[in-house]
């Protein structure tokens, strides 16, 4: 809804009066790598606020993600993430004050997020700050401010405000696409995978339903518990097509044949069929990780939205929010949504402002205490950009002082690597580290400190934060995916391809535990991190993952920041969980 000023028309203002506010600076954010201001935006500029109301028991919600016998309700979660009354009275007297009418206001179920159209000449006098029109190197435009204010006594009760400081791009991770590569062909009848299964030779050149099924040891499981489910997010206008679908399964699982998936609109997303718009990332994702599991219901979130593209700074056009936050919204207010979710697209943590990642991270947390599992591709850069060469690598941070560090990629709620090969060593690409927002968490206290300690003494000192979160969790494979994409078959690597893998197999382990009365598997880390069950991956010993400058990390005996834990074996753990 467009407001407009008094000089249009006459409007009421709700005590206090907006003179009597006092801002104090909320978050100020380097603009990231490759954006540049071009100039001011027209005042009538239309922006989507979104604000994040703080959700003081949060706490509580957290303790349940560790409780996978015991998931909570959509009512549940939202009690404990609804913000005191007193921070709905305040922020509704402060948006007031500027005559935003609550009939314009569109409220979260747990009343913890706010969403209203503004023009941006009113955005800025409420958060005290001066937005701009940027251009990225790419061509991207948005509109955003690198700083904002608000009224002091709103603070503690404000979590965060966006679109301001988040130059969000939400890349999908399947840099590596390959339409013809050098095929080796095995010699042997057989291979051995790392926890001796049978693996047709054939699988070191091109990745099938069967390879995966043989590598994970899943071979000859259907799934046949009632209420699982398994979902795809799709952003950026990456369609999965269905008639590519189809001529996917009748090449590599024929029972499938016929069979569909849900699509679920985000926020006016659509599925175009149209050949010429299918896109390689949405059908790598729901080709592997729906033909993994048949017949489990398959659900393909298309949510709409890309930063917008202003012609020029006096372009009125509406700005259009990052859809990764319209995605987690519309999710979390969902009865039912899939057991577990895939999603390929990410970005460089230190792009994102923590404020954000924060409050990200959170609704994640929502799903997981709901039962839901989350998997993210760990990225495509090994530590980083990719690049081992110091010269020309592009690792350089964002405050201001413009010095090398590694780049993990945000978000990483249960981040999977990438593996290649029969036996599996760790893909060159996958993308690993640790976290400069988020401290280690204390399951991986027993893991994390071991390999950081076993280190060279003085290896990639002050490239990385010793105490921060270790990426990624656990991994699959990531190279020669035998994708069909517009009627013809291509070759796809990357952690996009890792992701909905791993997603896969999970949602079968789901069904086992569905099919004995019992609740799905949730927030998956906890349970993954425990010596019994990660000591029924399949470990990975061999290769890096170079980027910035330097080799990476070396993937070793245990959990490593370039394959985790590494592979999962369906057939041992399927007795363990």
């Amino acid at each position: 809804m467009l407001l407009f000023y008094a000089g249009f028309l006459p409007w009421v203002l709700a005590a206090p009066s907006t003179t009597s506010f006092v801002h104090e600076l909320k978050e100020s954010f380097n603009a990231p790598a490759g954006w540049h201001p071009l100039g001011l935006p027209s005042p009538e500029h239309n922006i989507e606020l979104q604000i994040g109301l703080h959700q003081p028991n949060f706490h509580v919600l957290e303790q349940h993600l560790y409780e996978v016998s015991d998931p909570t309700t959509y009512a549940q979660v939202d009690e404990l993430v609804a913000p005191h009354d007193e921070a709905l009275a305040l922020v509704n007297e402060w948006l007031g004050a500027y005559g935003v009418d609550d009939s314009s206001i569109v409220r979260s179920s747990a009343r913890d997020w706010i969403r209203v159209t503004l023009p941006v000449k009113m955005v800025e006098e409420m958060l005290d700050t001066t937005y701009q029109v940027w251009k990225h190197v790419d061509g991207t435009h948005l509109v955003r401010t690198t700083s904002y204010s608000l009224p002091d006594y709103l603070h503690p009760h404000i979590d965060v405000v966006q679109p301001t400081t988040l130059f969000g791009r939400w890349k999908n991770q399947n840099s590596h696409v390959i339409i013809e590569e050098d095929q080796t062909f095995a010699k042997e009848t057989s291979l051995l995978n790392t926890q001796n299964t049978i693996v047709d030779p054939a699988c070191n050149t091109s990745i099938t339903i069967d390879c995966l099924l043989q590598l994970y040891n899943a071979t000859g499981f259907t799934p046949s518990a009632r209420d699982n489910s398994i979902g795809i997010t799709g952003y950026l206008e990456q369609y999965a097509n269905e008639a590519d679908l189809q001529s996917f399964y009748a090449d590599q699982v024929p029972k499938a044949v016929n069979s569909s998936f849900e699509l679920i609109s985000v926020k006016g997303g659509i599925n175009s069929q149209n050949s010429s718009e299918a896109g390689v990332e949405a059908n790598l994702d729901v080709q592997f990780a729906f033909g993994l599991t048949h017949p489990i219901p398959g659900t393909f979130y298309s949510t709409a939205g890309r930063p917008p593209i202003i012609q020029a700074p006096g372009d009125t056009s509406a700005n259009t929010n990052e859809p990764y936050n319209d995605w987690i919204e519309f999710v979390l207010a969902q009865d039912d949504p899939p057991k577990v979710i895939s999603t390929s697209y990410g970005e460089p943590e230190q792009t994102v402002p923590f404020s954000y990642a924060q409050r990200a991270c959170r609704g994640f947390a929502q799903l997981g205490a709901r039962g839901i599992s989350l998997t993210f591709s760990s990225g495509d850069g090994g530590v980083g950009d990719g690049n081992p060469d110091p010269a020309t690598q592009q690792c350089q941070s964002l405050d201001g002082k413009n010095t090398t560090q590694f780049l993990p990629l945000f978000p990483a709620v249960t981040a999977i690597g990438g593996t290649v090969n029969v036996p599996e060593i760790a893909v060159d690409f996958s993308g690993g580290g640790f976290s400069n927002y988020f401290a280690r968490p204390s399951y991986q206290d027993s893991v994390v400190p071991a390999y950081i300690n076993a280190l060279p003494k003085g290896t990639y000192a002050g490239l990385f934060n010793t105490s921060g979160r270790g990426i990624p969790d656990i991994a699959a494979e990531g190279r020669r995916f035998r994708v069909w994409f517009q009627g013809a078959v291509i070759s796809v690597g990357g952690t996009s391809a890792s992701s909905p893998t791993a997603a896969g197999i999970i949602a079968l382990l789901n069904d086992v535990r569905l099919s004995k009365g019992l609740p799905t598997l949730g927030f998956l880390n906890p349970l993954i991190y425990k010596a019994r069950i990660s000591a029924a991956f399949n470990d990975i010993t061999i290769g890096n993952n170079p980027g910035c400058g330097t080799e990476g990390f070396n993937a070793t005996k245990g959990w490593d920041p370039v394959t985790g834990f590494g592979t999962p074996n369906f057939g041992l753990l399927k007795d363990l969980i």
